[in-house]
């Protein structure tokens, strides 16, 4: 009895906490669900959803065998996110975001580490405007800041002194008439407008409000997508430690890739990448994304550049744009209330720049420039020895295929180095010698008897003269009917020699000035330039990079310079690659091609080709077999028995040539130098020019080194991506 007693006692507890709990249960659904149901609700339903940018690599660029030339690494940067900072007990928002920023950049300050800041205004007493050392973007965007904030509608230059208040604001002053918006007057009304506190001094207010406007900035002109502020990057580890275990509020810390160069040579092919330094330059690049969004049309998949996006300056890096810069990712962020993500997914996943592949041999490139280097320091060399004063020469070589027009090599004396161009700048850009023009394709230059090829073609194309054609040279040439004009032969004003009688090839070989003054005189300069424009000089050789088209000879009133054109001594000027490719086009039969650095394109992963260069013919000029062998043959005596046969004697192929003199005015004339080898059947066509190199003759050498070095390539050693280095 006792046992059913208390087996009854405990079954009543258990039943009775069993209802307690199941009131409880029951309260607390009518509380969530009745009491409180339709705000719970809201707040279980209320989620942000923001978008963030993913940057995508930069496409690699590499020679024509594959060796990386140009690649990415990651380095550390340093984001501010002002939603980021906590609010602080008695203070704004705004007062928050400030302490945390001067706590950054206090910590930068000690470790040296510079951060950016475009606000045109001096970052010490007396504060004042400092437009002379922005860029025309940075001052548009500095306008755009203060008419979005009502202050000036002054469109600014870099001579500018200050803006103008605007209406509005003489308004709110009470100021009347035309007052100038001084920058101590701004930093006080930014410090108003961002909150700064009123204890920081005026120094940490400027280091704080450098910071905050760039962040505004953004505001102004970001595209849909939320642009960060990368306002340091390339940190150390240490820093990035620091930042991390500090407990540093606002800090954002992330990667990205940058520019990587494998090599030090051909800096002026490969360019370089930068921001934009103007509106105009930004608004070009974006010029098919603006015209789509004006029209109405989906602008996805298009180009869009930011305010702080790396693009190319010049070279490679520009040329190739569009197939390098890839495209960037976005990324779809949800939180909830609290601010914890609850999704993050790709709306657009990022996809990496293309693979270009350049024509070039970077080992051959290499030993080019090498070249280049060592005959220059020669003459320079020579000239202390002979006790004149040192000149300031520069030089260039332009190597291409005859068969389909591919630029192998194409150097410039003085060169630098993409590695260091920042800390070189400073020095290089003061360089007399000028290190930083690509005389291989900007410079151009009097071709001197390296043209007389080219006369002889047009001369015998015409019907002028044919290959065994005779004609008495004396040595000094008249204009007939003008005794005060002529032209001397080198021979005559040398010796007062003379040619005799001679052919054209014999010409060629002699380089009897007589002979190719009375072929211009015949051809007439209008026939002459048509010739000229047929083997591309005065045109576009069509490269992918800037260059100068030069200057075709033409006639002053009254005038006929056709006997001095001849034999390249009128007003023609040619760069390099334009020689190199006039022989090229000559020795492989008339047929012009475009001079390309473009060999292929790939997809990142080098899954697929994207697309292969194929050489376009650009003009077409038929030259008989008889007229081009005479004309060969003239080049290839010269290699052979003429002037430089001594040097193309250690060349390891045959081959054809002809030299230049051509006289700038100054005591030393300009050295030119065209050659092709193999002679019987031509591979490749190099055209080299040394400033204040006296004679074409004395660059024979360097061709015949050039030459040797393409035909039995020395190994220099593979040019690979460093430990570290990111691909695509």
């Amino acid at each position: 009895m006792t046992d059913e007693k208390r087996f009854h006692r405990r079954a009543n507890f258990l039943i009775g906490a069993y209802v307690l709990c199941l009131a409880l249960f029951t309260g607390i659904l009518y509380n969530a669900q009745i009491v409180n149901g339709s705000e719970y609700l809201a707040r279980s339903t209320i989620q942000v959803t923001t978008t963030k940018t993913v940057e995508t690599s930069r496409g690699i660029i590499t020679d024509r065998n594959g060796k990386i030339l140009v690649s990415n690494r990651e380095i550390y940067t340093v984001s501010f996110d002002p939603d980021l900072v906590p609010d602080q007990d008695g203070e704004t928002h705004q007062a928050a975001v400030a302490r945390a920023l001067l706590r950054i950049l206090t910590l930068f300050q000690e470790h040296g580490v510079a951060w950016g800041d475009s606000l045109p205004i001096g970052d010490a007493e007396p504060y004042g405007y400092a437009f002379a050392g922005t860029t025309g973007a940075q001052r548009a965007w500095f306008s755009h800041y203060l008419a979005d904030r009502k202050w000036s509608s002054t469109e600014l230059t870099a001579s500018s002194s200050s803006p103008l208040m605007s209406q509005t604001l003489l308004d709110k002053l009470k100021l009347t008439g035309s007052t100038a918006l001084t920058a101590p007057h701004l930093l006080e009304l930014m410090r108003a407008d961002f909150g700064v506190p009123t204890d920081f001094s005026r120094q940490e207010a400027r280091l704080v409000l450098g910071v905050l406007y760039e962040l505004r900035l953004r505001k102004l002109t970001a595209n849909a997508v939320t642009v960060p502020y990368v306002f340091a990057e390339d940190l150390s580890v240490e820093l990035i430690s620091i930042l991390n275990d500090g407990a540093f509020e606002g800090v954002v810390i992330g990667s990205k890739a940058v520019r990587q160069y494998n090599t030090d040579y051909a800096a002026h092919i490969l360019g370089r990448v930068g921001k934009f330094e103007s509106r105009e330059e930004r608004d070009g690049f974006n010029a098919e994304w603006n015209a789509a969004r004006e029209a109405g049309e989906d602008t996805t998949g298009l180009p869009y550049y930011r305010l702080d996006d790396q693009v190319g300056k010049d070279g490679v890096e520009l040329a190739f744009e569009q197939y390098l810069r890839g495209r960037d990712g976005t990324r779809l962020i949800t939180t909830n209330q609290e601010g914890k993500i609850t999704s993050e997914i790709y709306s657009i996943q990022p996809e990496p720049g293309g693979t270009v592949a350049l024509t070039l041999d970077i080992d051959f490139q290499a030993q080019v420039e090498e070249i280049l280097a060592r005959s220059v320091q020669a003459m320079d060399q020579e000239d202390l020895e002979d006790g004149e004063e040192p000149v300031n020469r520069g030089a260039a070589a332009a190597v291409v295929s005859v068969a389909n027009s591919e630029i192998l090599a194409l150097a410039t004396y003085p060169t630098y180095s993409q590695r260091t161009y920042a800390q070189d700048y400073a020095l290089l850009s003061q360089d007399p010698r000028h290190p930083y023009v690509n005389r291989a394709i900007s410079s151009a230059y009097a071709p001197g008897s390296t043209f007389k090829p080219l006369t002889a073609v047009a001369a015998l194309e015409s019907g002028v003269i044919t290959p065994t054609t005779i004609i008495n040279a004396t040595g000094s040439w008249t204009y007939p009917g003008d005794p005060n004009s002529y032209a001397n032969c080198w021979l005559y004003n040398s010796s007062r020699g003379r040619h005799g009688r001679i052919n054209v090839s014999q010409a060629i070989t002699v380089s009897c000035n007589y002979f190719f003054a009375q072929m211009g005189y015949s051809l007439g300069l209008d026939r002459l330039n048509a010739y000229c424009r047929a083997f591309g000089l005065g045109e576009s050789t069509g490269i992918e990079i800037y260059e100068r088209t030069g200057t075709l000879p033409e006639n002053k009133p009254g005038e006929d310079q056709s006997p001095w054109a001849g034999f390249g001594q009128s007003s023609q000027l040619f760069t390099p690659l334009q020689l190199a490719n006039y022989v090229a086009t000559l020795v492989r039969g008339g047929t012009r091609y475009n001079a390309h650095l473009l060999k292929d394109i790939s997809a990142y992963d080098g899954s697929s080709v994207l697309y292969t260069a194929q050489p376009e013919v650009l003009s077409q000029q038929e030259i008989q077999p008889d007229n081009l062998a005479a004309v060969k043959k003239g080049m290839g005596d010269l290699a052979t028995t003429g002037s430089v046969g001594q040097q193309f004697a250690n060349c390891i192929v045959t081959a054809g040539a002809k030299t230049g003199s051509a006289q700038t005015g100054e005591v030393m004339a300009n050295g030119v130098f065209v050659c092709f080898a193999p002679f019987e059947e031509p591979e490749v066509a190099v055209a080299v020019v040394i400033e204040k190199g006296k004679a074409g003759a004395a660059l024979a050498s360097t061709a015949v080194e050039i030459l040797n070095a393409y035909f039995a390539p020395s190994d220099i050693g593979a040019i690979m991506a460093p430990e570290g280095a990111l691909l695509p």
